[in-house]
């Protein structure tokens, strides 16, 4: 059985991320709520929901950090063939709900998601509030792919795309990586890395080396598109 703090419900008592577990990589504790006061001091200190329907919630800070800083994105010669094609209109903020409930949906070869009821009212909550936000791309009036996360000061929280069709994620956050740097943004939070993220420019770095960017970056300033 795994042993690690659960939250008290009335105070935000995350214990140190240096205390997360190696195995499974990053899991700090149990419990609490979905509340936009927790959730955005969780994010402030690079700590994450992620659990399934059946279980407690769980709070997650990864060792080492998956992030892309925008002035290294990488675009590879395909892609800069479908963003010249202007395929996709792309809006921001348009449809959040429809965004983080695309995501939600099983993917190929799985029958469940992470991002429970729970979660998406939680973070509709958040883009309410002006802390989340959704990139969308769209084909003849109809969303293709997309994206959602946070903004807290100069980080940009990735949480979660989709796509119906070929690149649509991929031109989406293309042009999100576009709007931070105009608004000179110097972190996105990727968390975990995967190939997909890693064709665009992720690297990872060590759990110290994200701890001190955060501190030099964010904020609870609302300042995506502001």
């Amino acid at each position: 059985m795994i042993d690690i703090p659960w939250l008290d419900p009335e105070r935000f008592n995350f214990p140190p991320v240096e205390q997360a577990l190696n195995e499974p990589c990053g899991l700090l504790a149990a419990g609490g709520d979905l509340s936009l006061q927790r959730l955005i001091h969780a994010y402030k200190r690079g700590i994450f929901p992620w659990y399934e329907e059946d279980q407690p919630i769980l709070w997650w800070c990864p060792n080492p950090r998956s992030v892309i800083f925008p002035e290294q994105l990488l675009i590879s010669r395909s892609l800069r063939k479908v963003l010249r094609k202007k395929h996709f209109n792309v809006t921001f903020d348009r449809d959040f709900e429809g965004v983080i409930r695309a995501c939600a949906a099983p993917r190929q070869g799985s029958d469940g998601t992470w991002i429970t009821e729970e979660m998406i009212q939680a973070y509709c909550q958040l883009h309410e509030a002006g802390f989340a936000h959704s990139v969308e791309a769209w084909h003849e009036g109809k969303l293709a792919g997309g994206l959602y996360g946070l903004a807290l000061g100069k980080v940009f929280f990735g949480e979660s795309m989709f796509c119906h069709q070929s690149n649509a994620s991929k031109v989406a956050f293309v042009h999100l990586i576009n709007q931070l740097k105009e608004q000179n943004f110097t972190l996105i939070d990727c968390q975990v890395s995967n190939p997909h993220l890693e064709s665009l420019g992720a690297v990872e770095i060590p759990l110290s080396e994200f701890k001190t960017l955060l501190l030099k970056s964010v904020s609870e300033d609302i300042s995506f598109f502001h």
